[in-house]
């Protein structure tokens, strides 16, 4: 198949559309990415790409068609006219670009914003080809979570917007089975399914089998990797930080950066904090597995919100596939999943006194019973989020749309 990728963020950015492409392509199918320029998460243009923005015009057989919008900054401001940029950008200068390439499917992938799918709209009026989109941010809801918006009027706007797009789709994809009741008030008598992520290729089981074994003298290494930013509720993990800061055995390593990294960071100095935490910052993702293998825990969390209680955040299945205990401050799926799998301990969103509980309770496991934890997650993975039988899945929606069954 001929597929069309509408993506505001793609590699060299860190998401998980660059393995879902990767991994379509290796099936057999003509993949073209309609992108921006790289500048996600620090907020300006990737060096290396301004030096020589023709090396990123192909990612492992993946053609790469990019658009030019305005960074995202450090300002609110600039995050909307980021946001604006590429819609604009996209549907103007995309649809030049592409004008004389044809698609059996076009796939949209919307980790935030929604508006993301405007320009997939135009592309499915023109190319005449079925449109998939993979909701992993709920729009107005996230908005409101996170305190971007407070007006309930606007939010009702933001609304209306949200229903537009979705009404519009063939198949709308919700990354959590909590997402699905939530789409479809919005999406009316459209198609919505259930299609989680996966652990990315690049992760895998024999990376991390057998586990290390940690020496009596080395720290218990609590990782947390990923976005650091509002919704990820650093204020609640600087408290446990702080709580255990006398105890010489517990040290956290934070790989990633984002809009509260400069914050994060004069926090850490002025709580005394920085012989406990190490603040890696950002990696490319090849680098990932090696934080992991040193982890002897990892952390994810994300603010006490009723949004993100339906969210399965994007690193738990990289966190799964790597057999170590997972530590998480969380309510609804994300947390379920902890519990019911028995592959970590799952303490509610904000309970920071319950995350310096559990921190000291796997540290003073033994090696045994850890790794029994560990071996859960392998377990969840194999059952929940089996990378090949997931775009598999994918691959027979696309064929099934493509096979002229509607109209559009």
């Amino acid at each position: 198949m001929r597929i069309l990728v509408i993506s505001q963020y793609y590699w060299p950015e860190n998401f998980r559309i660059n393995d879902l492409t990767e991994g379509l392509v290796k099936r057999g199918h003509q993949v073209t990415v309609l992108t921006g320029i790289p500048n996600y998460p620090a907020g300006s243009i990737f060096s290396d790409y301004a030096y020589e923005p023709k090396k990123y015009n192909n990612y492992n057989g993946v053609d790469i068609i990019r658009v030019p919008i305005i960074p995202r900054g450090k300002s609110g401001f600039q995050l909307v006219l980021n946001y604006l940029s590429f819609v604009i950008s996209s549907t103007i200068i995309g649809l030049y670009k592409l004008k004389q390439k044809n698609f059996d499917s076009i796939f949209v992938f919307e980790p935030s914003p929604v508006i993301v799918g405007l320009p997939a709209i135009a592309f499915r009026y023109f190319k005449k080809a079925p449109l998939i989109f993979w909701v992993l941010d709920l729009w107005p809801d996230t908005l409101e979570a996170v305190g971007v918006l407070r007006s309930k009027n606007i939010l009702r706007l933001v609304g209306v917007l949200v229903s537009y797009i979705y009404k519009r789709c063939d198949l709308i994809l919700g990354q959590s089975k909590s997402f699905i009741p939530h789409i479809r008030k919005y999406a009316g008598h459209n198609r919505v399914d259930y299609f989680p992520g996966w652990a990315e290729s690049i992760f895998s089981v024999d990376q991390f089998r057998p586990p290390k074994i940690r020496s009596n003298s080395a720290k218990f290494n609590i990782v947390f990797a990923g976005n650091v930013g509002v919704s990820q509720d650093f204020p609640a993990v600087l408290k446990a930080m702080e709580q255990l800061k006398d105890d010489e055995k517990i040290g956290w390593t934070i790989v990633g950066d984002g809009r509260m990294s400069d914050w994060l960071e004069t926090e850490v100095s002025k709580r005394g904090l920085n012989k406990n935490v190490r603040l890696a910052g950002r990696h490319p993702m090849d680098k990932m597995p090696g934080f992991f293998q040193d982890a002897d825990a990892l952390l994810v969390s994300l603010k006490d919100e009723p949004i993100f209680s339906m969210t399965i955040p994007g690193k738990l299945q990289a966190y799964l596939v790597t057999g170590k205990p997972i530590l998480t401050l969380l309510n609804g799926e994300g947390a379920n999943l902890i519990k019911e799998s028995g592959c970590g301990i799952a303490c509610d969103a904000g309970d920071w006194q319950c995350l310096v509980k559990s921190v000291q309770k796997l540290s003073q496991m033994n090696f045994q019973e850890r790794d029994a934890m560990g071996r859960k997650g392998l377990l969840l993975t194999e059952t929940e989020f089996d990378r090949d039988k997931l775009i598999s899945k994918l691959e027979k929606w696309m064929q099934e749309l493509a096979s002229g069954q509607e109209d559009y």
